[in-house]
Parts: structure tokens; sequence; C-alpha cells
């Protein structure tokens, strides 16, 4: 199911401003190129934050059919068609043409660079001819490397971009690396990043990587040629009787292959070494392979079932700084982590994640027949005969999954790849036929057919004015030519987040699924944005902390829900770096009835129950009591051992032990009124509880909750008041416990140590205190673990009860001297 939610992806448009109809067009960094229709030429505008200029303009050899940018060694490549005669051509250092520069030069792709020295010029553009056995028909960059995949009839050819320094000169050049024959499959359209290569013609898609490690069951090079050899036969045998189907149309039946099933499709691609590189011989590893049937229910044709829009996208490695606490920016290095492959047909579009497993993660249902598409780690952009849509989509989400597979914890969470994808705006505009995108801006080329542009005349004629209708008809001027290109810009990221979020106020009250479904996609459309490695320092500071936000804004989402979803609130308070008092704030001041949701319950237990150094005022620990003994009253005593807890009044803790008790007595609740009432120096109150219940029922309530004796703060373990109270009056009972601890796996024995060291510590800072002799106390020490042998626990006994009446805080947490 497509939601739809009414916000503004969209800002500005502007036009730019060629003079005659583009005929094809390509775009990036900061400029778009362009081709009329019937030129030879190329116009390059210069995209600013306001309008589009021309920037510098170049002849090219042929008629241009197809042109691709490649933002990697800045150059533009394209196949060109003259008498017939389709050439691929690379056009490198273009920008000199900015200044006015006219040279030019032509040389052949693999020419001995150092032989051009002479004509070496820094302000010269060059067109490096790339010959190929075959025409091609179709191009594409990589957006990592750089490297230029050609697609011929039967035959991918793949060119490394590399450098040479001549004359102290950094030249870009080519080298032909490796050619694929393929078979079964005439390619009408390419796309290649970081080693994994897309094909597509109109019912069928191939996706697989190059790899220098043959697949595991692979077979020899001799019999891989030999299948390719045996798979042309039998295409040959099957076109060689026509006769015996004429009657009929033949369809295959649609299929999805991935992984090591795509073996047995039709397909089969075999790699050729040019020789030229010294790199280990590539292997093809087939990754997904799907087929469609065309729908001949409007005559014999496939265009309702063509496909088109096919791409690669790769996100990047953010280096796992969506939990860090401070804003200072890490360094980010362009490492692909996730590798995306989009398709669509006329009706639907299909999103696959390829790098640890091929996975279907979307399906776009279209509202109207498309025309094209384009991916980007944020959005869908989709354009029909009328309309510029815009969907969300799941990259964000399936790449922080790729990266970090213990997302999904207490710590950290992420809206789920399944969650529904959602439209957020379609823009009217007249004839749109191509679209394209970089940067910030989407690129869209527009032209009215014949009907549309004469219903516009017939309704400006109806709506002019008596003069104006007196006025002969004139040719259409240039802002009525029919045809425009123009540059949309997209809302920045931090604008549309705080419109969604404003957006999805609309169905707070109700706690519906539309509030979490909206705050779900703000959170990946910031997700996909601190993905991008080019983010400046100030950029992603502000990001940072929106992202946090948004972490909060889902908690209390999660916080009031009661279902099986509600105990992602955890994570998401944990994101947002809020303290447990920040959050406990947020949600009183929300909810106004004491109706507190599984969610924020979850939250506040697990928060209790960590060791953590937040200390709650009193006034909070004495609301979060309140809020147990209206929802959870068994979890009180659980709740007062927490360090957290440290300023909670005992006297109120008491009142509320006491409501407890009176409806089922334990002896953990004892325990802890007797640790309230140490806390009260009420030793009277403290005797009469722990005299409730025998040893042994005492050692089981200590068992349920160790933080009455011990507490952890950075990996050393604390004893707690009634620990110290236990040593001068229960040594033998504190003991037990510990070594009912260890027998139960809550304490080990390096920690039960650590244990007793901070015991003595403690003796010999009341010794200190009081007058006594240190250096007699820890000679003493020294003396009888030297002779005796004894464990730390016997030491305990070992020190005069009668020197050390002294109640003292536990909070003492230096290192031992003595030990």
């Amino acid at each position: 199911m497509v939601q739809l939610y009414n916000c503004h992806p969209f800002g500005s448009q502007r036009i730019v401003p060629t003079k005659q109809a583009p005929e094809v067009f390509c775009c990036g960094r900061d400029s778009v190129f362009v081709t009329c229709a019937g030129g030879c030429k190329v116009e390059v505008f210069n995209v600013g934050q306001e309008l589009c200029h021309p920037l510098c303009s170049f002849n090219t050899l042929g008629k241009v059919v197809h042109m691709s940018y490649s933002d990697i060694g800045d150059y533009l490549v394209t196949i060109e068609e003259k008498n017939n005669i389709s050439s691929l051509r690379a056009y490198v250092n273009w920008r000199c043409q900015t200044a006015g520069s006219s040279r030019v030069s032509v040389r052949m792709i693999g020419l001995q660079l150092e032989s051009l020295q002479s004509g070496i010029s820094k302000d010269q553009m060059e067109i490096i001819e790339m010959p190929l056995s075959d025409s091609p028909l179709c191009l594409s960059c990589c957006p990592v490397r750089g490297d230029l995949l050609v697609g011929c009839r039967s035959k991918l050819v793949i060119f490394n971009l590399k450098y040479t320094a001549v004359q102290e000169t950094a030249m870009l050049d080519f080298d032909r690396f490796l050619v694929l024959h393929i078979s079964g499959m005439v390619p009408s359209q390419l796309c290649f990043c970081s080693g994994h290569i897309g094909v597509l013609n109109d019912l069928e898609v191939l996706v697989f990587r190059l790899n220098s490690e043959p697949p595991k069951g692979t077979k020899t090079t001799e019999a891989e040629t030999l299948s390719i050899k045996g798979g042309k036969q039998g295409l040959v045998v099957a076109a060689s009787h026509p006769l015996e189907c004429e009657d009929f149309v033949m369809c295959q039946r649609p299929v999805e292959l991935v992984g090591e099933d795509c073996q047995a499709c039709s397909i089969v691609v075999t790699p050729e070494s040019t020789g030229l590189s010294m790199d280990a011989q590539s292997h093809v590893i087939y990754m997904l392979y799907r087929r469609f049937s065309p729908d001949f229910t409007d005559g014999f044709s496939v265009e309702s079932t063509r496909l088109h829009s096919l791409q690669l996208l790769p996100m990047y490695k953010t280096g796992n700084h969506f939990l860090a606490t401070d804003t200072k920016p890490t360094t980010s290095q362009k490492e692909v982590s996730s590798l995306f492959c989009f398709f669509s047909m006329p009706h639907a579009g299909f999103l696959y994640t390829l790098v640890n497993a091929v996975e279907l993660i979307s399906v776009y249902q279209y509202p109207e027949r498309s025309q094209q598409a384009v991916l980007t780690p944020q959005f869908l952009h989709v354009i029909t005969s009328n309309n510029l849509q815009c969907f969300t989509v799941r990259c964000s989400a399936a790449a922080a999954r790729e990266e970090d597979p213990y997302i999904d914890t207490t710590m950290k969470t992420c809206p789920p790849v399944s969650l529904d994808v959602c439209t957020l705006r379609m823009q009217l505009f007249i004839g749109l036929k191509a679209i394209q995108h970089f940067n910030n801006y989407v690129i869209i080329l527009t032209k009215a057919d014949v009907e549309d542009m004469a219903n516009k005349t017939r309704n400006t004629k109806s709506s002019a004015s008596r003069k104006a209708s007196s006025v002969k008809n004139k040719p259409s001027s240039e802002s009525e030519h029919g045809w425009n290109l123009y540059v949309v810009s997209t809302t920045p990221t931090l604008q549309l987040y705080k419109e969604m979020v404003e957006y999805s106020k609309r169905y707070e009250t109700m706690k519906t699924y539309g509030s979490i479904h909206l705050l779900s996609e703000a959170h990946l459309l910031l997700r996909a944005a601190l993905i991008n490695p080019d983010l400046v320092s100030e950029e992603k500071e502000e990001l940072m902390a929106a992202f946090r936000e948004s972490c909060a804004y889902l908690g209390d989402c999660f916080s009031r829900l009661d279902t099986k979803n509600s105990h992602l609130a955890l994570p998401y308070y944990k994101m947002s770096c809020l303290s447990v008092s920040d959050v406990i704030e947020r949600v009183l001041s929300k909810d106004l009835e004491e109706d507190y949701g599984k969610g924020f319950m979850f939250y506040l237990k697990h928060s209790l129950y960590e060791e953590l150094d937040e200390q709650l005022s009193e006034v909070v620990a004495l609301k979060v009591l309140q809020i147990f003994n209206a929802t959870e009253p068994s979890q009180l005593p659980h709740a007062l051992c927490s360090p957290c807890m440290t300023n909670a009044r005992p006297q109120k803790a008491m009142s509320f032990l006491k409501t407890l008790e009176a409806s089922g007595p334990s002896a953990l609740t004892s325990l802890t009124k007797a640790a309230m009432a140490l806390k009260m120096e009420d030793l009277q109150a403290y005797e009469a509880e722990m005299q409730r219940y025998s040893e042994m029922q005492l050692l089981y309530g200590f068992l349920e909750e160790p933080r009455l004796i011990f507490t952890r703060r950075d990996r050393e373990v604390i004893p707690t008041e009634m620990a110290v109270h236990f040593r001068d009056t229960l040594p033998g009972l504190l003991v037990a416990v510990l070594v009912t601890f260890h027998e139960n796996s809550k304490i080990s024995l390096k920690e039960a140590e650590s244990f007793f060291k901070v015991l003595f510590l403690i003796m010999l800072m009341i010794l200190h205190d009081i007058g006594g002799d240190l250096l007699w106390a820890s000679s003493q020490i020294r003396r009888l673990r030297r002779g005796r042998k004894l464990p730390l626990s016997s030491l305990l006994l070992a020190i005069p009860r009668e020197r050390l009446s002294v109640t003292v805080s536990s909070g003492i947490t230096a290192p031992c001297p003595v030990l």
C-alpha cells in the first residue's frame, strides 16, 4: 500500500536557456550538457543558485545519439553517428573552453602519450577516439572509479580510467581492460558501478559482478566458450524454423532467478581479457536475472511491458557516527558499503539490494504509465506524461543494516526496510519526456504534443481580450515553443524534515500508524543525507542534531504504544542522547492522564536496570516511584536499587514498600525496606526487617536483586551501604551472599576480590578518620596475607570490629593501597 502525504520535496524551478529543442542531455557536478536535434554541438550550462547560465560549448565530430558524464575524471563520453557509422568518443579537459580557447586535439586510445609531448597544452580540449569492432549501442560510467562500460550487440567492453604524467601534466586516458561476450540478449541499457554490471533489454534484466576469484563449481574457460557457442547455435536453430509457429505468438513465462539459480537463464556472459592489464583474470558471478512476459492486450506490442530506467545506486560507509555523542565530524572515506539495483516497468518499479544478499526490498506501483524514473539515496523520482512524482525509498534502512548487522538492539535501531513506501507530491508538467538527477537538482525535459499545443492555443484565444484577438496570428515565441528543459531544485533536507515533522502532528493525538510512518520517513531522510561522504562539517552537525531530534520523536511515539513494537522506544531514546530525566519530563508533559504506555515502561525499567552514572533529582525520583506504584508495584524494589535512584527520599520509599508488602510480602521487599531504614539511620526498623525471614530466604531475596549488595560502575564492583553495614554486623551473611552470587553467576571471582578490596579500603579510610594508625593497619594486613596466605574474605574478620563502628558512605572507588 502506498501512503500519500502532501509534502513539498520540490523547490524552485529554472529553465535552461537553450535556443533549440534539446534532443539528448545529461548532467553532473555543476553542469548540464545539452545537444539539440540534428546538431553536432554540445552546449554546457552552469547550474547556479538562482539562474542557469551558459558555461561553454564545443563541437562534436558527429550527431550525438547518447552521452554520459563522469564526475570522476570530469569527462564527457558520447556515442556519435556520422554517415550511418556509430563511434565512441570521450571529451577531456572540456572546461578549457570556458576561457575562450579553441584548441582541440584528437587522438586514439592506447596511443603512447610520450609521442605527443610537442603538442600537449593545458588549455586545449582533447577528443579521445575509442574504436570498436561493433557499433556501440549504450554506455555507462562508474560513479565510484570513473571507468567506462560500453555495450554492443554481442559484447560489453570495459575501459579503465587512468592518469598518465606527461611534461609534469596529469593526462587522462583509458585502457581497454576487459571484453565480455554476451549471448542471448542484446543490451538496450547498461549500468556500471564498482565491478557490478546491469544489462537490460525490453523484457529482461541481468545483473552480475566481476571477481578475480572464480565462483565455486565454475567450469574452465574453454568449457564456458563452448557453452557460448552452443547457446548461439541453439538460437540459430530456433530461428531457422519460423514457419512452425507463424500462426502463434510464443511468449516465455516470467521468471526471477537469484544467485546461483541465475545459471539457468538463457544469457551467457564470458570474459575475455585484453592482455593489457596485469590484474588477475576476471570471472563472472551472476546475481539477479528477471524476465517479464509482454502484454498483448493492446495488440502485438511490448510498450505496456517494456522495461526502462535501469540503475545501480551505491551508498557509502558512514563510520557509525549515528550514535556519536559529540558533534565533531569525522573524516569520511568514500567506500561503498551497499549497492542497490532499480529498474522499472511502465506501471511498476522494482528495487533490489545486492551486496550481502540479493533481495527485493520495494515495489512501486505508479498511478499512471511512467516514462522514466531516477533513483536517489533519498527518493525515487518518476515522470509520467504529465506528472513528476516523488516516492520515498528504503535504501538508507537497508544500508544501515548491511553496514551494522547488530543495529536492531537495545542500543540502536532503524525503521524497517519493509515500511510502506509513500509518495510526497505529484507536480504537474505538460509533455514530460526525460529526467535525470544530480546533487540537489532534478533535470526534466518537456515536449508538448500537437494536441496539447492546440488545446493551449484554443484556451488562450477564448480568454484573450478584444485587442489581442484583433491581432493576426504570429509564430510562437520562444516562451511558447512547446519544449523546455527545467532544472528543479529539491527541497533542502532539513527544511523537508521539519515539514514532515509538522505534518505528522496531525496524527499525533490519535496515536495512529500515520504519525510513526511519517516520522520514520523523516528519520530515513536524515539517514540518507548523513551517508553522503561529501558533507561539510557545518551541515553534518545540523543533520546530526536533527537526527537525534527525530530519534526523540520516534521514541515519544513508541513510548505511548502498547503494541509488539513498543520496545523500540528504548533504542530510539538511546540514540537521541537524552538523559533519563529528560525522557521522563517529555513523557510526563504529554501524558496528562496517568496512562503510561507499554513502551515508556519498558524504557524506564531497562534504564533503571542499567548501571548509569546519571542520578535523578529528588523530584524526578519521587515521580518514578509514583509511576511504578501506579502501574507495576512489584518493580518498586528493583527501581529503588538502581544507582539512578540514590536521591530518592527513603521515607516516601518506605511508604510505597509498605503498601506493596500489604498486597504480597516477600524477602526482597523486606530487604529493600531494611536498606531504606539504614538510609534513615533507623536501626530498630532495620533489625525488624532483617529478622522477619531466615538466612536462606534472605539469600533468595538477594539473588532477586544483587544490587542491594553491590553495583557496577566503569567495570568496577562497588559495595553498597548495606554491604558495609554487613561487614560490621553480619560478616558471615555477607560472605554467604557473595558465595551465592558466584554460584549463580551473578559475580565472578575477580569481581568478588575487587569487592573485598574496596571494603578494606573503606576500613583503612575509617581508621584514618577516627585517628587510627594507618601504617599499623597496612602492616597488619600485609602480615596476615604473607604469613597465613588467607583469602581476602578472611581478612574481613582480621580487623577488630570495635575500631570500625563508624557508618560511612559506599562511594569510595580509589584502588586499595595495601593489597
